[in-house]
């Protein structure tokens, strides 16, 4: 499957660091029409630069991908789990209505939602993130849309601004529906590796009038070392 190769592609460069495209077709058993397909679309995803007769990977070399929120690149968790984050962006998508104010967090899945959203054509929407990665596309989303990028102090594990300038930020808007995710969700509790992210995410689901757990059956039974919220307080629960 292309998906299968498309990861093994990544792997290979970010092990290789930077291999010839004829090589690669080689490697990969594909022709060069193709490897250059491939190599474009990991271009696309962001993990991968084309340089002059072959590619590089842009991921660290070595990383500690174990722990979720609580370890390893945010470009290499947007490799992880694929599928199931399109599927549930796709479900969660179908959540949303025109005049709501959404509120996106930092997460991979919910990179994969507002990747989404920018080929809608509601009549009148608002997203709100704190994510840099989206905020880095908002021009990508249809210029009519308002968006709203939450600043504060950036946290580079999760690729986001976090702590009390973010929440006062956040303070003086609107949220009709939250899409976040966690680290894990173990015995009704949603989890996280980090403090500041709990407090931040505690604060947006306070203020939003429909609450959504964006998560895959990856993160059940797993348990991070902060509380957000208990999944009683969670209105759905979107997963594959």
């Amino acid at each position: 499957m292309k998906s299968d190769r498309l990861q093994r592609l990544s792997e290979h460069l970010r092990g290789t660091r930077y291999s010839r495209m004829d090589d690669l077709a080689r490697e990969f058993g594909v022709s060069l029409a193709t490897i250059h397909r491939d190599v474009q679309e990991l271009v696309r995803r962001g993990v991968v630069k084309k340089v002059h007769g072959g590619a590089t990977s842009l991921l660290p070399a070595m990383i500690d991908v174990t722990g979720g929120f609580g370890g390893g690149h945010f470009l290499q968790r947007m490799e992880m789990q694929r599928e199931s984050k399109s599927r549930i962006a796709e479900r969660a998508e179908a959540e949303i209505e025109n005049g709501d104010i959404v509120f996106v967090d930092s997460s991979t899945t919910g990179m994969f939602l507002a990747r989404r959203l920018q080929e809608t054509r509601f009549a009148n929407l608002s997203v709100i993130t704190n994510s840099v990665l989206v905020s880095q596309e908002f021009h990508r989303f249809p210029p009519h849309y308002v968006l709203v990028c939450v600043g504060g102090n950036f946290n580079v594990h999760l690729n986001s601004f976090l702590g009390q300038l973010a929440l006062d930020n956040l303070s003086r808007l609107q949220v009709t529906k939250a899409f976040v995710s966690c680290a894990g969700v173990s015995d009704d509790s949603l989890t996280t590796y980090h403090e500041e992210h709990a407090v931040f995410l505690r604060g947006v689901l306070a203020m939003a009038r429909k609450k959504y757990l964006l998560v895959d059956r990856s993160k059940f039974g797993k348990t991070g070392l902060y509380e957000i919220c208990s999944l009683a307080e969670i209105d759905q629960v979107i997963s594959e």
